[in-house]
């Protein structure tokens, strides 16, 4: 008996070795280029202005190198500051 059931796994065996051994097509694989020039995850992101610490320097206040100090032309034409009193009144009319 033996034998009979070694013929018979031989037969089935080959079967399923002949319908699992079909070629199958596979997928290719392909890397694609990746835009980021660093490793920073915020480099990806656009420029946005007013975006803190990553935007693009249009509105750079820390990076300014010396006051404005205007013409004297300009300097000389402003007018004089208000006074305490001035000032009250100008805030009890607006309060109103």
């Amino acid at each position: 008996m033996p034998g009979f059931f070694a013929k018979l796994k031989a037969k089935l065996g080959n079967k399923k070795t002949k319908s699992k051994s079909t070629p199958q097509e596979e997928g290719t694989v392909s890397i694609q280029p990746h835009p980021a020039k660093t490793n920073d995850p915020a480099d990806l992101n656009p420029p946005q202005p007013g975006g803190g610490l990553r935007h693009d320097g249009g509105m750079e206040a820390h990076h300014a190198r010396d006051p404005h100090v205007p013409a004297p032309e300009i300097a000389n034409n402003l007018p004089e500051p208000a006074g305490h009193d001035e000032l009250r009144a100008r805030q009890a009319e607006l309060n109103k």
